[in-house]
């Protein structure tokens, strides 16, 4: 689903790389993930389109999601979420608990370190685990 541009190659060590970088890159490529899911698998009008896009996009949503991960991890892998849950927040998140949303920046990071070391089945496997009916309620 997701590659590459022409002429752009992934960096050479991501798991060296800054966590809130991995967790932006990580965003986007959810955020992506969960649009192309919806439009796929949602209502055609935009306002219902935005509204499912959103609630698949919660720090209490994502948070939830990286808890049902986390014993399916690698070394690796726990490594980076660990990585990017301790980085210290320097802003207040607006409506999140902060929890939460430490969690769903590992989460978010966790997505992007799987994008930038090519893992593509890996990274929609813990995508799609992530999306699974009926999680929205457990998560809020």
């Amino acid at each position: 689903m997701f590659g590459f541009l022409d002429g752009h190659e992934p960096p050479a060590e991501p798991l060296r790389m800054n966590e809130i970088v991995l967790a932006y890159l990580g965003d986007c490529v959810y955020e992506l993930y969960v649009r192309n899911l919806s439009v796929e698998e949602g209502p055609p009008r935009t306002r219902e389109l935005s509204r499912l896009s959103a609630s698949h996009s919660k720090a209490a949503y994502q948070a939830g999601a990286l808890k049902r991960l986390l014993p399916e991890l690698t070394e690796e892998e726990t490594a980076v979420v660990r990585r990017a849950r301790n980085k210290k927040i320097t802003s207040k998140p607006k409506n999140a608990d902060p929890m939460d949303y430490k969690n769903a920046t590992a989460f978010e990071a966790l997505v992007g370190y799987l994008y930038l070391t090519g893992n593509q089945e890996r990274m929609e496997e813990m995508i799609r685990e992530a999306l699974e009916p009926g999680q929205e309620e457990e998560n809020e």
